[in-house]
């Protein structure tokens, strides 16, 4: 199956196009921590051939315990996603984790997140299909790469004319997950834009006891490999003080790094592309 292009507001997404690079702290923790991060990307996106949608979450719904930061909440992230959309001219985009937020944050972002732990939620799909924007599904964890055929066609099914797949890793017993590289030229084969999750790749679930551990020693590696099969898209999460992250610290990548990191992968991307043309 050919595979299309999708828009991301401004950006297009897919064979041919520069590589998108969906990036940002994990969750919103403040207004000025969150527009710094994203001014750091926009001079990226200045720098690099790449296009850049900025990610934050208002909410971490899905966080290992009760006691964890979830984030700012829906009013107030969206407020602080417009202001980077407005002062900074980039494209943004955040988690959903029901129906009825879809709509409110359409109004602010390009593109709407359907976390992996609720890729197969029929209604949340719909929803998201209808608001209108991109859609970014996550697989989960317990799916295989051509389970989310049916997730395409759900989509496809609710009006979404433009739906990016990201892979990042497989369940691979308690606490651990694996990357089978297979999974992107099988899911790009359902003929959408496929991006790599080099940070979420590398979690390791649980593994702090109360909080999800990971080992971000892994991620440039991971997503070398990604570059090297060929994707469209990479997702990674960046934060200037990873360890003192409230969300996902162990698995980002150091904001100060992040350029470096592009530089190389890009350099791998270069490559690969050669040897199609």
């Amino acid at each position: 199956m050919a595979n299309k292009i999708a828009g991301v507001g401004p950006h297009r997404c897919g064979v041919g196009q520069p590589l998108l690079v969906i990036a940002g702290p994990c969750v919103i923790e403040s207004e000025r921590l969150t527009l710094s991060i994203a001014e750091h990307l926009r001079g990226l996106s200045e720098r690099l051939p790449i296009n850049v949608v900025f990610k934050a979450s208002f909410d971490k719904a899905n966080r290992t315990s009760n006691d964890a930061f979830r984030g700012v909440g829906l009013d107030e992230g969206l407020r602080i996603l417009a202001k980077v959309r407005r002062e900074l001219n980039l494209p943004t985009t955040t988690d959903i984790h029901e129906s009825h937020q879809a709509a409110p944050v359409a109004e602010v972002c390009e593109l709407l997140q359907i976390p992996a732990f609720l890729a197969r939620q029929t209604d949340l799909l719909t929803a998201a299909a209808g608001a209108g924007r991109a859609v970014n599904v996550k697989k989960g964890q317990f799916l295989a790469p051509w389970d989310m055929q049916h997730v395409v066609r759900k989509l496809e099914a609710a009006g979404a004319a433009d739906i990016l797949l990201t892979e990042r890793g497989t369940f691979f017993g308690y606490g651990r997950l694996v990357n089978d590289m297979r999974a992107l030229p099988q899911m790009r084969e359902l003929g959408v834009p496929v991006v790599f999750d080099a940070t979420h790749s590398v979690q390791e679930p649980g593994g702090l006891g109360g909080a999800t551990g990971g080992n971000r020693a892994m991620v440039e590696p991971l997503a070398r490999a990604a570059m090297a099969v060929g994707v469209d898209g990479l997702f990674f999460e960046t934060h200037p003080d990873p360890d003192q992250s409230p969300s996902d610290g162990p698995n980002m990548v150091p904001l100060s790094q992040t350029e470096g990191f592009l530089e190389r992968l890009l350099k791998i991307r270069e490559t690969v592309e050669g040897f199609s043309s």
